[in-house]
């Protein structure tokens, strides 16, 4: 009877939200206890990388289940957060690959992957339109020419609309309540690989932390070495998500390393928010140009778009020249240097 009453509640959309599932806590209130014990918790070794990683983890996926009622409820920032956990989730399972087991978490990470998708929808839209409407908002009234702002406005209803409704038929996926589930399987029987979880993290941690910023080496290298265009800006967006990955494991890694990781975190951080103010440049470009030609097909002026997609692309430019010079490369492409060994 139990079993057919979890079923039902399953097909209804409950899932786990915590070491027991939703399941197992609405039948304790139908007179059918479940018929299952509570999830079992295996600790790593004191003071292991195993121990640090994981409650790194546990924290995240602790995140990321608060947070669904908010997203829920359309409470600010409550997209914005849960999509940082999906990221800092992600990257927390590639970096420590070497601590979980990958055939475990490969699935997951591809789950993840999939619900940041579906939360950014929403969550670029917001972001982008609030720039948007700030930029006609800064314009001297003579530059604004047209229904601008009619036009901007019925833009951003529509597309908030329909991003909301993407967010909505995710949550209510059977695909997210399965990812919810593997979450919290995974805290409560961590797939732990013996020799990486049980060393001493400070080896264990120096070494993933020393491969992802060599990642982020490499990619910002060819990033700058490239000339202005379409390709240089995927690969400065490319060379972002690479310091994403940097500032989730120095984060992970910091109560292990202290200093060390904090100092990588800072770097790794000024590198995101560079590349991501060059990449919402490049990303309302596109959005400007599109409502110009809409703009255009209605007989409308187009030259307020014009002057938007100008300040855009000096914008990035702007940020562009930043990122040269953080990295120490010239503006333009050159030879590149040789670094000593």
């Amino acid at each position: 009877m139990a079993q057919s009453k979890e079923k039902a509640l399953r097909d209804k959309g409950a899932g786990r939200t915590g070491t027991q599932s939703e399941v197992a806590r609405a039948l304790t209130g139908t007179g059918s206890p479940p018929d299952f014990s509570p999830d079992p918790r295996p600790d790593p070794t004191p003071g292991s990388t195993g121990e640090h990683v994981l409650a790194y983890v546990r924290g995240l996926v602790a995140t990321l289940t608060d947070l669904d009622p908010a997203v829920r409820c359309g409470r600010p920032d409550a997209v914005h957060r849960m999509r940082v956990a999906c990221r800092r989730l992600r990257g927390c399972l590639r970096t420590w690959r070497s601590v979980l087991d990958r055939s475990v978490t490969d699935p997951v990470r591809a789950d993840l992957r999939w619900l940041g998708g579906e939360l950014g929808a929403e969550r670029d839209h917001e972001v982008l339109a609030e720039r948007l409407t700030a930029a006609v908002g800064e314009l001297p009234g003579e530059l604004v020419l047209g229904p601008v702002t009619a036009r901007l406005r019925a833009w951003d209803v529509t597309r908030r609309a329909q991003a909301r409704r993407r967010t909505f038929e995710a949550l209510a996926s059977p695909r997210y309540r399965t990812l919810l589930d593997s979450l919290h399987g995974l805290v409560a029987e961590p797939p732990l690989r013996a020799e990486a979880a049980a060393g001493k993290p400070r080896k264990v941690m120096a070494k993933a932390l020393r491969k992802e910023d060599g990642r982020l080496h490499r990619r910002m290298e060819r990033a700058l070495s490239l000339p202005p265009g379409a390709e240089r800006d995927a690969a400065i967006h490319h060379a972002r998500k690479a310091a994403k990955r940097v500032c989730y494991a120095a984060e992970a890694a910091r109560p292990a390393l202290g200093k060390a990781a904090g100092r990588l975190r800072r770097r790794a951080k000024a590198v995101k928010k560079a590349g991501g103010d060059q990449h919402d440049a490049v990303v309302a470009r596109d959005a400007l140009r599109r409502l110009a030609v809409a703009a255009h097909a209605a007989g409308e002026p187009g030259f307020t778009w014009g002057v938007l997609h100008g300040q855009e692309r000096a914008a990035a430019g702007v940020r562009e020249q930043e990122l040269s010079r953080m990295w120490g490369r010239p503006s333009q492409p050159g030879p590149r240097r040789k670094r000593g060994g």
